[in-house]
């Protein structure tokens, strides 16, 4: 899987031709199911142009289809549903397209694979950072591969000398028992006359010498080749246990650590096809040698010969029990995280996955996995194997799932579908902390055997912290205290210890990707956007990044000490900013049309410089969840003199009742958005159509409120009417009230209800 996995991290141009690959003649959905199966295949191996071929294209079609319609089978739940669907129409899909011509369908995915490896290989010789990181992770597999393959030599080395050391040791056990008959014959000699017992002893005296003289030297060849064979296990087990460490304190620990990130809207953290592929390495080798391990022991019990091989055998079962347990407890993991903001009383779902359970057979006899909601301090000593008599800090509804093997992924797991947290114990807390910053963690426990009972294990994983709440309005400080853990928790923590403050510039960067993801945009927070938020944070009016570079941010500056005169915090600024821009504003941000993270100063510096008409949107410094608007215009007061102007903040509120473009376009006033793009082209393919037209097409015969505010850039004295005249459109056929086509008027008069006149434009606050 590993050029699919590549391939998914191409960038640009290159990433386009790899999607321009797929379409209906092939869907990437089919490619990505199956990649492992696709990129296993030898489709090199046919022959385009020899038609004899055709029987072994149909079959790689069948088999194909096959494969389709059996990943189909195993999608469960909601969201399987429609991939179930999916997946099987794409399989009568490729029957219909290829049944009769079945070598095109080779054709078709040898020019895919081939041409994903083309780019890969591009992409891995350039000196971009993708291409770098692509080539490094082809390095690392590659080398992991080749320890593999280094591992499966041992093995079969040491299996050809424990089938050597047997067949020697049977051959040594047939001729100890000859052994017994000489001495049984020389004993039996003491019945007969002293003619017949002087004829035969000399023979059988010989005979037993000369096999005695055998046996003690083959016993010593025995002995050299157990230990040799233990040397080699030992070998084997120390090569094992650094691939393993690889595995899981690297790879794994990676994993989780990406996993964790994506919690504040980093990438995705990938799948665990290729890890759960090497951990089942791993198990099948550590079974083998542990196999052998045992078949050596055996055969010493079976023939005891005084020396330290006994203890050897003993220290290499020991170490091979230990190895193979570190396997099986840290490949039990979560799969999918519980929500790190819990509300109670509100479904939620987790699956927990066993790496090596198919590999096992663990599947055999399912295990159960229990999940229970335990505080920081009980987790802390969970970790200490301190007993905490079975304590947990809530009641979770449904919280039991049986272990299900998908026959198709040969996964092994548990997926809680409808779990519920029916109340919370909550702890002293300390100092200043409040309910937001405490945190739990979701315990997922389980017991099974493997090998016929051979070894039991029981198992235990942690979820990353989750704070609890009973109320929506919690939930903003709540993501501040897991924004703050998941960027900044050190690997290996004392659960669930986080630094008190941390350097700005990797507050910078949780940020950055908290905002890139709750927005759902590629436009990120800009050097000069942080340079704001520095400033704003540190109470600073330095414009110089550098100076920012080495200050530290402590988590009271950030979520429990209100801004300088203000009653809210940074986080709940920022926070604010986010939620606004995500449900209101994202096109806009995307288009850049918002600079958005300009203070009042600023704005006015820019906007002056510009002709009359200019206006720039900009987040509100004193409203959580605000934008105004600030445009340059003539000061009504003092004739010739120009001055900036800010417009009242908008909220979310505001935005539910009429659009941000819908807004702009409504006042006149507003020409160019800064620097100097007519409103128009920028903001037009966001207005909302006119419901309704009037029989006048002069706008000055028909003023709306909008036309009548008091904008300084208004000439003639202030009308306040706010209906415009009922024509005859607002009426149908029949001459009945239409209200549909009174919406647009009803929207002006509720807003203007809702806002004073007097009060809608401000130059003081924003």
């Amino acid at each position: 899987m590993a050029v699919w996995i590549q391939a998914q991290q191409l960038q640009g141009d290159a990433l386009h031709q790899m999607q321009s690959l797929y379409g209906q003649h092939f869907p990437i959905e089919v490619r990505h199911y199956l990649s492992q199966w696709l990129e296993g295949q030898l489709w090199d191996v046919i022959d385009l142009e020899n038609p004899q071929e055709e029987f072994k294209a149909k079959r790689l079609l069948d088999s194909l289809i096959q494969e389709l319609q059996n990943k189909a089978e195993h999608q469960v739940g909601e969201d399987g549903f429609l991939l179930k669907i999916k997946l099987g129409h794409y399989a009568s899909q490729l029957k219909s397209t290829y049944d009769r011509c079945p070598l095109e369908l080779v054709r078709c995915i040898k020019h895919i694979l081939y041409t994903e490896q083309r780019l890969v290989r591009e992409a891995s010789n350039s000196s971009s950072p993708v291409g770098g990181m692509m080539d490094s992770m082809s390095q690392k597999y590659q080398q992991i591969n080749q320890v593999f393959e280094e591992l499966r030599l041992l093995t079969q080395d040491t299996e050809n000398d424990l089938r050597k050391l047997q067949h020697n040791q049977e051959y040594f056990i047939i001729q100890y028992q000859e052994s017994l008959r000489i001495q049984a014959q020389l004993t039996s000699l003491a019945t007969l006359p002293p003619a017949d017992r002087q004829l035969r002893e000399p023979t059988l005296l010989s005979k037993r010498a000369t096999v005695e003289a055998w046996l003690t030297r083959e016993a010593n060849t025995l002995q050299k080749y157990r230990l040799d064979l233990a040397e080699k296990h030992q070998k084997s087990l120390q090569l094992l246990r650094k691939q393993q460490t690889i595995i899981l304190d690297d790879e794994l620990i990676h994993w989780k650590r990406r996993q964790q990130l994506a919690g504040n809207g980093g990438p995705p953290e990938g799948g665990l096809d290729i890890l759960q592929s090497w951990c089942e390495k791993l198990a099948e080798t550590i079974w083998q040698n542990r196999q052998q391990i045992r078949r050596a022991e055996h055969l010493r019990q079976q023939l005891p010969i005084p020396g330290p091989i006994e203890e050897l055998l003993n220290d290499l079962n020991s170490t091979i029990t230990d190895i193979i347990s570190a396997l099986v407890t840290s490949t039990f993991i979560i799969e999918k995280q519980p929500p790190q903001v819990l509300k109670t009383q509100t479904k939620f779902v987790a699956t927990v996955r066993l790496l090596v359970g198919g590999k096992l057979n663990v599947h055999m006899n399912p295990p159960q996995v229990k999940a229970t909601i335990i505080s920081e301090q009980q987790a802390k000593a969970l970790l200490k194997n301190e007993n905490t008599r079975n304590d947990s800090s809530g009641e979770i509804l449904n919280n039991n799932c049986v272990m299900e093997y998908h026959q198709a992924t040969g996964t092994l797991s548990a997926n809680f579908r409808n779990m519920s947290l029916k109340r919370i114990k909550r702890s002293d807390r300390r100092g200043a902390e409040s309910v937001t910053e405490e945190k739990f963690t979701i315990l997922f426990e389980s017991q099974f055997s493997v090998g016929g009972n051979e070894l039991v294990f029981q198992v235990k994983t942690l979820s990353l912290p989750v704070v609890v709440i009973v109320h929506g309005s919690q939930d903003n400080n709540a993501t501040a205290t897991v924004l703050w853990d998941n960027a900044f928790a050190e690997p290996g923590r004392v659960p669930f210890i986080v630094p008190d403050k941390v350097l700005w510039p990797q507050l910078c960067e949780a940020l950055n990707m908290k905002y890139k993801a709750e927005v759902q945009s590629n436009r990120g927070l800009s050097e000069e956007n942080l340079v704001f938020l520095a400033q704003k944070a540190f109470s600073s009016s330095s414009i110089n990044p550098d100076d920012y570079r080495g200050m530290t941010m402590t988590w009271s500056q950030f979520n429990r000490e209100s801004l300088p005169g203000r009653n809210f915090t940074f986080w709940q600024w920022f926070d604010g900013v986010m939620e606004l821009t995500k449900k209101h504003l994202k096109p806009h941000w995307n288009d850049g049309a918002i600079l958005g993270f300009v203070n009042k100063q600023q704005a006015q510096d820019m906007l002056m410089s510009k002709p009359n008409g200019t206006f720039l949107l900009r987040f509100s410094d004193s409203e959580i969840g605000g934008i105004t608007i600030a445009w340059v215009a003539e000061n009504p007061n003092k004739p010739g003199e120009r001055m900036v102007w800010n417009l009242m903040p908008y909220t979310a509120k505001d935005f539910s009742i009429r659009s941000l473009a819908d807004r702009i376009s409504d006042l006149n006033h507003l020409l160019f958005l800064y620097p100097d793009r007519p409103k128009d082209e920028v903001f037009s393919k966001y207005y909302t159509p006119p419901l309704f037209t009037t029989t006048n097409p002069d706008p000055a015969a028909n003023p709306t409120y909008m036309d009548h505010g008091a904008s300084p850039v208004v000439s003639h004295p202030p009308n306040y009417g706010i209906y415009p005249p009922m024509s005859d459109s607002m009426l149908d056929a029949d001459g009945d009230f239409d209200l549909d086509d009174t919406m647009d008027v009803a929207r002006h008069v509720e807003e203007l209800l809702r806002r004073p006149m007097e009060s809608q434009w401000s130059g003081q606050q924003s």
